[in-house]
Protein backbone atom coordinates (compact mmCIF):
# COMPACT_ATOMS: atom_id res chain seq x y z
CA UNK A 1 0.00 0.00 0.00
CA UNK A 2 1.34 3.41 -0.93
CA UNK A 3 2.59 5.22 2.17
CA UNK A 4 0.85 8.50 1.27
CA UNK A 5 -2.67 7.12 1.84
CA UNK A 6 -4.69 9.28 4.29
CA UNK A 7 -4.53 8.41 7.95
CA UNK A 8 -7.45 6.46 9.39
CA UNK A 9 -8.51 5.50 12.91
CA UNK A 10 -10.22 2.33 14.14
CA UNK A 11 -11.91 2.64 17.54
CA UNK A 12 -13.67 -0.18 19.37
CA UNK A 13 -16.66 0.26 21.66
CA UNK A 14 -14.48 -0.27 24.72
CA UNK A 15 -12.32 2.71 23.71
CA UNK A 16 -9.38 0.76 22.30
CA UNK A 17 -8.03 2.62 19.27
CA UNK A 18 -5.66 1.82 16.38
CA UNK A 19 -4.11 4.15 13.83
CA UNK A 20 -3.44 3.16 10.23
CA UNK A 21 -3.97 4.22 6.64
CA UNK A 22 -7.16 4.51 4.63
CA UNK A 23 -8.17 1.89 2.05
CA UNK A 24 -11.25 1.92 -0.13
CA UNK A 25 -13.31 5.08 0.25
CA UNK A 26 -12.39 7.82 2.69
CA UNK A 27 -15.09 8.59 5.24
CA UNK A 28 -16.64 7.02 8.33
CA UNK A 29 -18.36 3.68 8.91
CA UNK A 30 -19.63 1.67 11.88
CA UNK A 31 -20.64 -1.92 12.57
CA UNK A 32 -19.97 -4.95 14.72
CA UNK A 33 -16.32 -5.95 14.41
CA UNK A 34 -15.47 -9.58 13.69
CA UNK A 35 -12.55 -11.50 12.23
CA UNK A 36 -12.18 -14.16 9.52
CA UNK A 37 -9.22 -16.53 9.61
CA UNK A 38 -9.40 -17.62 5.95
CA UNK A 39 -6.13 -17.52 4.03
CA UNK A 40 -7.94 -16.80 0.77
CA UNK A 41 -11.38 -15.95 -0.62
CA UNK A 42 -11.61 -12.34 0.56
CA UNK A 43 -13.95 -11.34 -2.29
CA UNK A 44 -16.41 -14.12 -1.43
CA UNK A 45 -16.29 -13.03 2.21
CA UNK A 46 -17.00 -9.36 1.45
CA UNK A 47 -19.99 -10.24 -0.77
CA UNK A 48 -21.52 -12.76 1.68
CA UNK A 49 -24.85 -11.22 2.85
CA UNK A 50 -24.36 -12.80 6.30
CA UNK A 51 -21.73 -10.08 6.95
CA UNK A 52 -24.23 -7.26 6.46
CA UNK A 53 -23.68 -4.63 9.16
CA UNK A 54 -20.24 -5.91 10.18
CA UNK A 55 -16.67 -4.65 9.97
CA UNK A 56 -14.46 -7.56 8.92
CA UNK A 57 -10.87 -8.08 10.06
CA UNK A 58 -8.85 -10.36 7.78
CA UNK A 59 -6.26 -12.25 9.81
CA UNK A 60 -4.27 -13.19 6.69
CA UNK A 61 -1.33 -10.78 6.41
CA UNK A 62 -1.71 -9.87 2.72
CA UNK A 63 -5.05 -8.82 1.23
CA UNK A 64 -5.70 -7.63 -2.33
CA UNK A 65 -2.72 -9.30 -3.99
CA UNK A 66 -4.84 -11.36 -6.42
CA UNK A 67 -7.32 -8.60 -7.23
CA UNK A 68 -11.03 -9.06 -7.91
CA UNK A 69 -12.86 -11.34 -10.36
CA UNK A 70 -16.56 -10.80 -11.11
CA UNK A 71 -17.13 -14.59 -11.17
CA UNK A 72 -16.20 -14.92 -7.49
CA UNK A 73 -19.01 -12.99 -5.83
CA UNK A 74 -21.60 -14.44 -3.45
CA UNK A 75 -24.16 -11.68 -4.06
CA UNK A 76 -24.68 -8.68 -6.31
CA UNK A 77 -22.62 -6.30 -4.17
CA UNK A 78 -20.25 -5.97 -1.22
CA UNK A 79 -22.18 -6.46 2.02
CA UNK A 80 -19.64 -5.67 4.74
CA UNK A 81 -19.77 -2.29 6.49
CA UNK A 82 -16.02 -1.86 6.74
CA UNK A 83 -12.66 -3.59 6.32
CA UNK A 84 -9.54 -3.97 8.47
CA UNK A 85 -6.34 -5.54 7.11
CA UNK A 86 -2.63 -5.68 7.91
CA UNK A 87 -0.88 -5.29 4.53
CA UNK A 88 -3.05 -4.09 1.64
CA UNK A 89 -2.05 -4.54 -2.01
CA UNK A 90 -3.43 -1.92 -4.39
CA UNK A 91 -1.78 -3.76 -7.29
CA UNK A 92 -2.46 -7.39 -8.24
CA UNK A 93 -0.74 -10.14 -10.21
CA UNK A 94 -3.56 -12.47 -11.32
CA UNK A 95 -4.29 -12.29 -15.03
CA UNK A 96 -7.94 -13.29 -14.54
CA UNK A 97 -8.62 -10.34 -12.26
CA UNK A 98 -11.00 -7.64 -13.52
CA UNK A 99 -9.62 -4.87 -11.30
CA UNK A 100 -7.77 -4.11 -8.08
CA UNK A 101 -9.40 -4.59 -4.70
CA UNK A 102 -8.87 -0.87 -4.03
CA UNK A 103 -11.00 0.14 -7.03
CA UNK A 104 -13.60 -2.48 -6.10
CA UNK A 105 -13.92 -1.08 -2.57
CA UNK A 106 -13.97 2.51 -3.80
CA UNK A 107 -16.82 1.85 -6.24
CA UNK A 108 -18.80 0.12 -3.50
CA UNK A 109 -18.21 2.99 -1.05
CA UNK A 110 -16.50 0.76 1.53
CA UNK A 111 -14.39 2.49 4.18
CA UNK A 112 -11.38 0.51 5.42
CA UNK A 113 -8.07 0.72 7.25
CA UNK A 114 -4.68 -1.00 6.82
CA UNK A 115 -1.18 -0.94 8.31
CA UNK A 116 -2.21 -1.79 11.85
CA UNK A 117 -1.43 -4.74 14.11
CA UNK A 118 -4.29 -7.10 13.25
CA UNK A 119 -2.74 -9.85 15.38
CA UNK A 120 -3.07 -7.65 18.47
CA UNK A 121 -6.57 -6.56 17.41
CA UNK A 122 -7.84 -10.13 16.93
CA UNK A 123 -6.37 -11.25 20.27
CA UNK A 124 -8.24 -8.34 21.88
CA UNK A 125 -11.55 -9.34 20.25
CA UNK A 126 -11.04 -12.99 21.28
CA UNK A 127 -10.49 -11.93 24.90
CA UNK A 128 -13.07 -9.14 25.12
CA UNK A 129 -15.80 -10.40 22.80
CA UNK A 130 -17.81 -9.02 19.89
CA UNK A 131 -18.51 -5.29 20.00
CA UNK A 132 -19.26 -2.35 17.74
CA UNK A 133 -16.46 -0.37 16.12
CA UNK A 134 -15.89 2.67 13.94
CA UNK A 135 -13.40 3.41 11.13
CA UNK A 136 -12.91 7.03 10.16
CA UNK A 137 -10.68 9.31 8.12
CA UNK A 138 -12.77 12.32 9.22
CA UNK A 139 -13.08 12.27 13.01
CA UNK A 140 -11.14 11.31 16.11
CA UNK A 141 -11.36 11.31 19.89
CA UNK A 142 -14.68 12.17 21.50
CA UNK A 143 -16.55 12.45 18.20
CA UNK A 144 -15.80 8.78 17.46
CA UNK A 145 -17.15 7.80 20.88
CA UNK A 146 -20.34 9.78 20.25
CA UNK A 147 -20.97 8.05 16.92
CA UNK A 148 -20.25 4.65 18.46
CA UNK A 149 -22.71 5.30 21.28
CA UNK A 150 -25.48 5.67 18.67
CA UNK A 151 -24.57 2.47 16.78
CA UNK A 152 -27.16 -0.29 17.18
CA UNK A 153 -26.04 -3.63 18.65
CA UNK A 154 -26.28 -6.78 16.50
CA UNK A 155 -27.94 -8.50 19.47
CA UNK A 156 -31.69 -8.24 18.87
CA UNK A 157 -31.30 -6.86 15.34
CA UNK A 158 -33.41 -8.18 12.43
CA UNK A 159 -31.62 -7.71 9.11
CA UNK A 160 -32.79 -10.42 6.70
CA UNK A 161 -35.83 -8.51 5.47
CA UNK A 162 -33.53 -5.59 4.58
CA UNK A 163 -31.10 -7.62 2.50
CA UNK A 164 -33.18 -10.37 0.86
CA UNK A 165 -34.53 -10.34 -2.69
CA UNK A 166 -37.52 -8.05 -3.22
CA UNK A 167 -39.13 -10.25 -5.86
CA UNK A 168 -39.11 -14.04 -6.38
CA UNK A 169 -36.75 -15.42 -9.03
CA UNK A 170 -35.78 -18.82 -10.45
CA UNK A 171 -32.48 -20.72 -10.59
CA UNK A 172 -31.84 -24.03 -12.36
CA UNK A 173 -33.56 -26.32 -14.83
CA UNK A 174 -37.31 -25.53 -15.18
CA UNK A 175 -37.90 -29.07 -16.49
CA UNK A 176 -36.50 -30.71 -13.36
CA UNK A 177 -38.92 -32.97 -11.45
CA UNK A 178 -37.54 -31.63 -8.16
CA UNK A 179 -38.56 -28.12 -7.10
CA UNK A 180 -37.31 -26.31 -3.98
CA UNK A 181 -38.77 -23.17 -2.44
CA UNK A 182 -35.85 -21.15 -1.09
CA UNK A 183 -36.50 -18.66 1.70
CA UNK A 184 -33.93 -15.92 1.15
CA UNK A 185 -32.67 -14.53 4.46
CA UNK A 186 -29.42 -13.44 2.78
CA UNK A 187 -28.53 -16.36 0.54
CA UNK A 188 -25.14 -16.96 -1.07
CA UNK A 189 -24.92 -17.60 -4.81
CA UNK A 190 -22.87 -20.77 -4.28
CA UNK A 191 -25.71 -22.43 -2.37
CA UNK A 192 -28.04 -22.00 -5.32
CA UNK A 193 -25.32 -23.19 -7.70
CA UNK A 194 -24.86 -26.38 -5.66
CA UNK A 195 -28.57 -27.15 -5.94
CA UNK A 196 -28.70 -26.31 -9.64
CA UNK A 197 -25.77 -28.71 -10.25
CA UNK A 198 -27.95 -31.45 -8.76
CA UNK A 199 -30.75 -30.63 -11.22
CA UNK A 200 -32.88 -28.99 -8.53
CA UNK A 201 -35.13 -26.18 -9.77
CA UNK A 202 -35.25 -23.36 -7.21
CA UNK A 203 -37.62 -20.46 -6.74
CA UNK A 204 -36.10 -17.92 -4.37
CA UNK A 205 -38.63 -16.05 -2.23
CA UNK A 206 -38.28 -12.88 -0.10
CA UNK A 207 -37.74 -13.53 3.63
CA UNK A 208 -41.28 -12.60 4.67
CA UNK A 209 -43.10 -14.70 2.05
CA UNK A 210 -45.91 -16.74 3.64
CA UNK A 211 -46.06 -20.53 3.59
CA UNK A 212 -49.36 -20.34 1.71
CA UNK A 213 -47.81 -18.26 -1.06
CA UNK A 214 -44.87 -20.65 -1.52
CA UNK A 215 -47.14 -23.71 -1.45
CA UNK A 216 -48.96 -22.45 -4.56
CA UNK A 217 -45.83 -23.44 -6.51
CA UNK A 218 -46.09 -26.98 -5.08
CA UNK A 219 -42.40 -27.46 -4.21
CA UNK A 220 -40.94 -30.82 -3.20
CA UNK A 221 -38.97 -29.21 -0.37
CA UNK A 222 -38.00 -26.02 1.40
CA UNK A 223 -34.58 -24.50 1.93
CA UNK A 224 -33.83 -22.04 4.77
CA UNK A 225 -30.86 -19.86 3.85
CA UNK A 226 -28.04 -18.21 5.70
CA UNK A 227 -28.25 -14.51 6.56
CA UNK A 228 -27.34 -11.72 8.99
CA UNK A 229 -28.78 -10.62 12.33
CA UNK A 230 -30.30 -12.20 15.42
CA UNK A 231 -32.53 -15.23 14.64
CA UNK A 232 -34.42 -15.00 17.94
CA UNK A 233 -36.23 -11.81 16.87
CA UNK A 234 -37.37 -13.21 13.50
CA UNK A 235 -40.87 -14.20 14.63
CA UNK A 236 -42.22 -14.09 11.07
CA UNK A 237 -39.64 -16.65 9.88
CA UNK A 238 -40.02 -18.94 12.90
CA UNK A 239 -43.78 -19.07 12.33
CA UNK A 240 -43.28 -19.91 8.64
CA UNK A 241 -40.86 -22.72 9.49
CA UNK A 242 -43.38 -24.13 11.98
CA UNK A 243 -46.01 -24.21 9.24
CA UNK A 244 -43.60 -25.97 6.87
CA UNK A 245 -42.91 -28.60 9.54
CA UNK A 246 -46.60 -29.04 10.34
CA UNK A 247 -47.22 -29.76 6.65
CA UNK A 248 -44.52 -32.48 6.85
CA UNK A 249 -42.41 -30.99 4.05
CA UNK A 250 -38.72 -31.76 3.46
CA UNK A 251 -36.56 -29.00 4.99
CA UNK A 252 -32.84 -28.18 4.83
CA UNK A 253 -31.33 -25.19 6.66
CA UNK A 254 -27.87 -23.63 6.61
CA UNK A 255 -26.44 -21.20 9.22
CA UNK A 256 -29.27 -18.75 10.04
CA UNK A 257 -31.66 -21.29 8.51
CA UNK A 258 -30.28 -23.88 10.97
CA UNK A 259 -30.96 -21.53 13.88
CA UNK A 260 -34.50 -20.84 12.66
CA UNK A 261 -35.23 -24.56 12.40
CA UNK A 262 -34.03 -25.00 15.98
CA UNK A 263 -36.18 -22.10 17.21
CA UNK A 264 -39.21 -23.52 15.40
CA UNK A 265 -38.56 -26.80 17.22
CA UNK A 266 -38.43 -25.03 20.59
CA UNK A 267 -34.64 -24.82 20.96
CA UNK A 268 -33.30 -21.34 21.88
CA UNK A 269 -30.30 -19.54 20.38
CA UNK A 270 -27.71 -17.26 21.97
CA UNK A 271 -25.13 -14.66 20.93
CA UNK A 272 -21.62 -16.08 20.94
CA UNK A 273 -18.63 -14.42 22.59
CA UNK A 274 -16.88 -13.77 19.27
CA UNK A 275 -18.38 -16.21 16.75
CA UNK A 276 -16.91 -18.64 14.23
CA UNK A 277 -15.59 -17.23 10.95
CA UNK A 278 -13.02 -19.05 8.84
CA UNK A 279 -12.28 -21.97 6.52
CA UNK A 280 -10.77 -24.60 8.82
CA UNK A 281 -13.25 -25.33 11.61
CA UNK A 282 -13.26 -29.06 12.51
CA UNK A 283 -16.73 -30.60 12.81
CA UNK A 284 -17.59 -34.18 13.77
CA UNK A 285 -20.49 -35.91 12.04
CA UNK A 286 -21.97 -37.97 14.87
CA UNK A 287 -23.92 -40.18 12.44
CA UNK A 288 -20.90 -41.33 10.40
CA UNK A 289 -18.16 -40.70 12.97
CA UNK A 290 -16.16 -38.74 10.40
CA UNK A 291 -14.55 -35.33 10.80
CA UNK A 292 -15.14 -32.53 8.29
CA UNK A 293 -13.10 -29.36 7.83
CA UNK A 294 -15.69 -26.65 7.35
CA UNK A 295 -16.26 -23.05 6.32
CA UNK A 296 -18.13 -21.00 8.92
CA UNK A 297 -19.56 -17.53 9.44
CA UNK A 298 -21.88 -16.98 12.39
CA UNK A 299 -22.13 -14.96 15.59
CA UNK A 300 -25.15 -16.78 17.07
CA UNK A 301 -25.50 -20.43 18.01
CA UNK A 302 -28.06 -23.05 19.04
CA UNK A 303 -28.16 -24.06 22.72
CA UNK A 304 -26.35 -27.39 23.21
CA UNK A 305 -27.98 -27.95 26.59
CA UNK A 306 -31.48 -27.63 25.15
CA UNK A 307 -30.71 -29.86 22.17
CA UNK A 308 -29.46 -32.59 24.50
CA UNK A 309 -32.62 -32.33 26.64
CA UNK A 310 -34.99 -32.32 23.67
CA UNK A 311 -37.08 -35.39 22.87
CA UNK A 312 -37.68 -34.32 19.25
CA UNK A 313 -34.29 -32.93 18.16
CA UNK A 314 -31.25 -35.13 17.42
CA UNK A 315 -27.72 -33.72 17.55
CA UNK A 316 -25.93 -34.71 14.32
CA UNK A 317 -22.78 -32.55 14.23
CA UNK A 318 -20.56 -30.89 16.86
CA UNK A 319 -17.71 -28.40 16.69
CA UNK A 320 -14.46 -30.06 17.83
CA UNK A 321 -12.98 -26.76 19.02
CA UNK A 322 -15.67 -25.73 21.51
CA UNK A 323 -18.36 -28.46 21.41
CA UNK A 324 -21.06 -26.13 20.06
CA UNK A 325 -23.99 -27.40 18.00
CA UNK A 326 -23.13 -27.76 14.30
CA UNK A 327 -26.04 -29.87 13.06
CA UNK A 328 -29.47 -31.21 14.04
CA UNK A 329 -32.32 -33.23 12.62
CA UNK A 330 -35.90 -33.65 13.79
CA UNK A 331 -36.98 -37.13 14.87
CA UNK A 332 -40.51 -37.07 13.47
CA UNK A 333 -39.97 -34.79 10.46
CA UNK A 334 -38.02 -34.73 7.19
CA UNK A 335 -35.95 -31.81 8.42
CA UNK A 336 -32.25 -31.25 9.10
CA UNK A 337 -29.80 -28.36 9.25
CA UNK A 338 -26.17 -27.41 9.81
CA UNK A 339 -24.56 -24.34 11.34
CA UNK A 340 -21.61 -24.31 8.94
CA UNK A 341 -21.51 -23.71 5.16
CA UNK A 342 -21.37 -26.91 3.06
CA UNK A 343 -21.20 -24.87 -0.16
CA UNK A 344 -17.86 -23.61 1.21
CA UNK A 345 -17.18 -20.60 -0.96
CA UNK A 346 -14.44 -20.08 -0.01
CA UNK A 347 -13.39 -23.26 1.76
CA UNK A 348 -12.98 -27.07 1.63
CA UNK A 349 -15.61 -29.28 -0.01
CA UNK A 350 -15.86 -31.94 2.71
CA UNK A 351 -19.53 -31.23 3.45
CA UNK A 352 -21.17 -30.95 0.04
CA UNK A 353 -22.75 -34.38 0.55
CA UNK A 354 -25.46 -32.53 2.53
CA UNK A 355 -26.97 -31.24 -0.73
CA UNK A 356 -27.11 -34.85 -1.93
CA UNK A 357 -28.81 -35.86 1.32
CA UNK A 358 -31.43 -33.16 0.78
CA UNK A 359 -32.06 -34.33 -2.78
CA UNK A 360 -32.40 -37.95 -1.64
CA UNK A 361 -34.84 -36.90 1.09
CA UNK A 362 -37.08 -35.19 -1.47
CA UNK A 363 -36.89 -38.06 -3.96
CA UNK A 364 -37.92 -40.56 -1.28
Amino acid sequence: MKNFAPQAILMLQDGTAFKGNSIGKTGTTTGEICFNTGMTGYQEIYTDPSYFGQIVVNTNSHIGNYGVNSAETESASIKISGLVVKTFADVHSRQQADESLQKYLEKAGIVGICNLDTRHLVKHIRETGAMNAIISTEFEGEKLREILADTVSMDGLELSSKICTKEPYFVGNPDSPIKVAVLDFGIKTSILENMAKRNIYCQVFPAKTTFEEMEKWQPNGYFLSNGPGDPAVMDYAIQTVKQILEADKAVFGICLGHQLLALAAGIPTFKMHHGHRGLNHPVKNLITGRCEITSQNHGFSVSMEDVQKSENVILTHTNLNDNTVEGIKLKDKKAFSVQYHPESAPGPHDSRYLFDDFLTMMQE
